[in-house]
């Protein structure tokens, strides 16, 4: 599909990054006032890469097979990309020439039980397990009670917070600092599609958001992508509120492409209180749901 065409990708995101700097920030002269272009012209990026203008052309049409390390790391300083962004322009290269994705990639059975065993040990901090399609694939019980609104039932396993976020009428109730955490979704997985642009599934995922959802569509038209590794992010969550949580997200490094995000509050705060107040609305909720399972007839 077209919002995953690795060419198409690559014109764009080199194009969007270089409208981003000025001759100015680039420490170049801006001669004359009537530029065409809202940042750097083709030819001044090919002077700060050290590169002829045709080939930084060629490049910039989506041919980036073929081309060096030192080449794109000329290119990255050029349009000073950050971290996330030079580590994409080495994925879409790695794309374009058909090359493997910089982590292993494998069809995933269960998640081991040591993993399962670390992630519920964590009974202090709502957590859980994603892979790079924003699936979340297992949750502790703390948990599952912050995300409650994505899980519609107890039989329910595994769930897409992309899919909530843009496609569920309870997705802006849920994600009240609305806009930042939409350009964080959508820059997630325009980095995953960096990362992995023939994974079959994040390709109908994406194609579904934007067919479907118009603030998906000109998210994703920005080509941003990030790095998430810790941060603050708030929820409004149906039972206690408002929450606002710091969160650390660390890559497994025995299996490659799922990350474990946790979630934690400073003792003492307003923030601490509410997320002991979720804790307990958990365990009744738990306590609720056995003693009905407990009357069922097998």
């Amino acid at each position: 599909m077209e919002c995953v065409s690795t060419e198409s990708d690559i014109r764009e995101f080199l194009a969007s990054r270089r409208a981003k700097i000025t001759p100015q920030q680039a420490g170049l002269p801006a001669y004359g006032g009537n530029r065409r272009v809202p940042g750097l012209r083709r030819e001044e990026v090919a002077l700060l890469a050290g590169v002829s203008i045709d080939y930084y052309v060629r490049l910039e049409r989506g041919h980036l097979a073929g081309a060096s390390e030192e080449v794109l790391d000329a290119v990255a300083n050029a349009l000073q990309l950050d971290d996330a962004e030079r580590a994409h322009l080495f994925d879409l290269a790695r794309a374009a020439a058909n090359r493997p994705a910089r982590r292993t990639r494998r069809n995933r059975g269960p998640l081991p039980d040591s993993v399962l065993r670390v992630l519920h040990s964590m009974t202090g901090s709502p957590a859980f397990i994603r892979n790079g399609r924003l699936d979340i694939l297992a949750t502790n019980q703390l948990g599952r009670a912050l995300y409650s609104p994505l899980f519609p039932d107890r039989a329910t396993r595994t769930v897409n917070i992309a899919r909530f976020q843009f496609l569920d009428p309870r997705g802006h109730d849920f994600f009240p600092d609305w806009e930042e955490s939409l350009n964080t979704t959508v820059s997630l997985l325009r980095t995953e599609a960096g990362r992995a642009p023939h994974d079959n599934d994040l390709t109908g995922l994406i194609g579904e958001l934007v067919t479907r959802s118009e603030e998906f569509r000109t998210a994703w038209a920005k080509h941003n992508v990030r790095l998430h590794h810790t941060g603050r992010k708030s929820f409004h969550h149906p039972a206690v509120g408002t929450l606002h949580l710091d969160f650390d997200a660390m890559e497994l490094p025995a299996q490659p492409g799922l990350t474990l995000t946790a979630y934690s509050t400073v003792p003492g705060t307003p923030d601490h209180d509410t997320l002991q107040l979720l804790a307990a609305w958990a365990a009744t909720e738990n306590a609720t749901a056995e003693q009905s399972d407990s009357r069922t007839p097998s």
